[in-house]
């Protein structure tokens, strides 16, 4: 009987852990130089929705996809992508000079 009450304890645990997990993942949004380089060419400046079906058509990864649908929508376009990831590198960044080339 106590091990019969201690399996169902440990896999309800387990459930919720799992669910958990799957809960913070999902409110989780993260942008790496990668994912967000296929945003570069996006027609900026743009919508949440039009950068939605900018990532869809240009064949992004979901993450890029995933990313955009989690944003705030408040109905106003994005200038730039440092609006959306205020971390992306810009030229400014770069330590190299553009006259010497």
């Amino acid at each position: 009987m106590i091990k019969g009450w201690f399996s169902f304890f440990y896999v309800s645990l387990v459930n919720f852990n799992f669910l958990l997990l799957q809960e913070i993942k999902l409110e989780f949004m993260y942008w790496t130089l990668e994912l967000a380089s296929w945003l570069e060419d996006a027609p900026w400046p743009a919508t949440k929705d039009e950068l939605i079906d900018f990532a869809i058509r240009s064949g992004a990864p979901m993450e890029v996809i995933e990313n955009l649908q989690e944003m705030e929508d408040e109905g106003e376009a994005y200038e730039t992508i440092e609006e959306i990831w205020p971390d992306y590198p810009t030229k400014d960044d770069f330590f190299f000079n553009e006259d010497e080339y």
